[in-house]
């Protein structure tokens, strides 16, 4: 029975990478006494596999992993189980049933929202200008940006990877990644320091294996346009939610496939 899992990833574990994400997992399953499938052979492995991995020194509302289970428990006891587990800035929010043909996670990823926050060492001017500009990027022809690989490096214009780019504020974003927050305060959201400041970079970009486009390019992008030099440690990079296709081509959560676990 293949399950698929939510969770999130603060603050506290951002730079805590993927393969390590993973091997968290691994020994949490077994921890939390779930039943786990592994795989046939001479080095048997439990059968799970991730969603979109998630770039060192980001934060996450929205990631998933699925793993196949010899027999499993309701959703809630799923999520239970594991947040027992959980060590602080890691959280398991929902589990799903998946049907037997389902393709995994990493196969049907297409798209990624992100809400970037300018951190206060940037001069208010700068930080007014770059949010002026966002509304300007895609009325560009292209937007070309030096994209690295381990390989090598080439100019490359990622304006078709940009599905949407606007100045939100935490609360808007929510909405438009289809989870509005209701009566969350400041005090209660470990992911801004105010949810309803209008001054914040949204975007929805292309992700997956076809395409895959990094946040900090599309940063990359306004800074050039508006003459301020880049610096990553200059911005704070969270990924609201991942999302798949679906049979009418529009973008939904990955949880859209499954069913609850009564």
């Amino acid at each position: 029975m293949k399950v698929r899992i939510k969770y999130t990833k603060s603050e506290l574990l951002k730079f805590i990478g993927h393969l390590d994400v993973m091997r968290y997992f691994q020994k949490a399953v077994k921890r939390a006494g779930l039943d786990i499938a592994y795989s046939q052979g001479f080095s048997p492995h439990q059968l799970m596999s991730f969603a979109a991995p998630l770039a060192l020194g980001v934060t996450s509302e929205g990631e998933y992993f699925d793993a196949e289970f010899h027999s499993v428990v309701s959703s809630e006891e799923f999520v239970r189980r594991f947040n027992e587990q959980m060590a602080a800035g890691m959280e398991v929010k929902a589990a799903r049933l998946l049907p037997d043909d389902a393709k995994n996670s990493m196969s049907i990823v297409a798209a990624s929202d992100y809400l970037i926050t300018i951190r206060d060492e940037v001069p208010v001017e700068v930080k007014d200008k770059f949010l002026a500009y966002v509304p300007h990027l895609l009325e560009l022809d292209k937007i070309e940006v030096l994209k690295k690989t381990k390989k090598n490096e080439k100019i490359e214009d990622i304006k078709s990877g940009i599905y949407k780019v606007s100045v939100e504020s935490y609360v808007s974003a929510r909405a438009l990644a289809g989870d509005p927050v209701d009566g969350t305060s400041p005090a209660e959201n470990q992911y801004v320091d105010d949810i309803n400041a209008m001054d914040k970079l949204y975007m929805l970009l292309a992700t997956g294996s076809e395409y895959n486009l990094k946040p900090e390019l599309i940063v990359q992008a306004i800074c050039k346009e508006i003459g301020y030099e880049y610096n990553r440690f200059d911005y704070r990079i969270h990924r609201l939610e991942t999302y798949m296709r679906n049979e009418k081509e529009q973008l939904v959560s990955l949880l859209e496939t499954g069913t609850v676990i009564e």
